[in-house]
């Protein structure tokens, strides 16, 4: 039976957490299913560490539980109608997140529907709402999802050493391997890429001490992209740093072009951190999609993966997401009041 919400002010809570960090917002629920503006958003630049169980779950909540009471508090209300969390690594990573994050939320909260959520599916909310088409989500990641109507299409998201190819961490081992080629004097080096790496990081020799020890290696990885585009950006462009850049848009439009749903002019939109590298980036990508998918119309997100988690915050709070759920991608949990235990519908 889907409930109709309660009197007095409710609120939902959107989560956004990913290799570069977390985001948290609350917002009204402004009409049957959809989340007014949010307020102020929180960021943190620190990720939510993973290790052998997969995502922290206990470290999450340790971190947002305190936020959502000092965002509560500013806005004057007690009621938490629903939270959507938004999690990079929740398809392969998200074991404990599912088994642990709901109860959690029930007894710090008081929630009672919680939805777990892949951040790329948050980023296809925020992006295109629930119609039909596909969106990239580039960070220091990169997945693809495409939706028909009545499916999720995925293409890769399998981290920064089996996948993630063309994603912020690829970009950046690609520059800093070119960058070791030249300093031991290997064809397919950059000089320039060197440059910018001692520049960053230290004599190159460290390197390897600085990388291999870490636990968040995709997101150090990924703070060398900027300096890609940079060398490629340049006059004259770097023109291994351009090449990487062009291999890293092949890859992403062949994600695109694996979940994009076979419909008349489909929709693409690219969301995530990554497009802030700009035109040395954009430039071949563009080419790149429409070269595989001429057929398919570039749009603009609409909105972005915190915007998608408060949108489908606001639709738990009313029963109903309107969207395929997929164990890993998206999945509703309702946590009953009488025992406090958690099932997923």
């Amino acid at each position: 039976m889907t409930e109709g919400p309660a009197a007095g002010p409710r609120f939902v809570l959107g989560v956004d957490s990913g290799g570069s960090g977390l985001r948290v917002a609350l917002a009204g629920t402004a009409a049957l299913g959809a989340a007014a503006e949010p307020g102020r958003v929180v960021a943190s630049d620190e990720p939510v560490p993973t290790d052998g169980g997969g995502i922290d779950a206990g470290r999450l909540v340790s971190r947002l539980l305190p936020i959502a009471r000092e965002l509560l508090a500013e806005a004057g209300g007690s009621d938490v109608a629903a939270v959507c969390v938004g999690a990079a690594g929740m398809a392969t990573l998200g074991g404990r997140l599912r088994a642990e994050l709901p109860g959690a939320l029930a007894a710090g909260l008081g929630v009672r529907r919680t939805v777990l959520a892949a951040d790329v599916v948050t980023g296809y909310v925020g992006a295109l709402g629930g119609r039909p088409g596909a969106v990239v989500a580039a960070g220091t990641g990169l997945i693809a999802l495409g939706l028909d109507g009545h499916r999720w299409r995925r293409a890769d998201g399998w981290g920064h050493l089996l996948g993630d190819c063309g994603g912020g961490s690829w970009i950046g081992r690609a520059g800093l391997t070119a960058a070791l080629r030249a300093h031991d004097g290997r064809a397919g080096g950059s000089a320039a890429l060197l440059a910018r790496a001692e520049a960053v990081f230290g004599p190159a020799t460290g390197l390897p001490g600085l990388v291999y020890p870490r636990s968040d290696r995709p997101a150090w990885l990924a703070s060398f992209a900027p300096e890609v585009a940079r060398c490629a950006a340049a006059e004259p462009a770097d023109q291994v740093a351009t090449a990487i850049l062009r291999e890293a848009a092949g890859e992403i439009a062949i994600s695109a072009a694996a979940v994009c749903p076979p419909t008349a002019e489909p929709r693409i939109a690219l969301t995530g951190g990554l497009l802030r590298l700009g035109e040395p980036l954009l430039r071949p990508l563009r080419e790149e999609l429409a070269a595989r998918l001429p057929e398919a119309a570039l749009v603009p997100a609409a909105g972005d993966p915190l915007r998608g988690a408060l949108t489908l915050a606001a639709r738990a709070a009313v029963g109903e997401l309107g969207l395929p759920e997929e164990p890993g991608l998206l999945v509703l949990h309702d946590t009953p009041a009488h025992d406090g235990r958690v099932a997923a519908r």
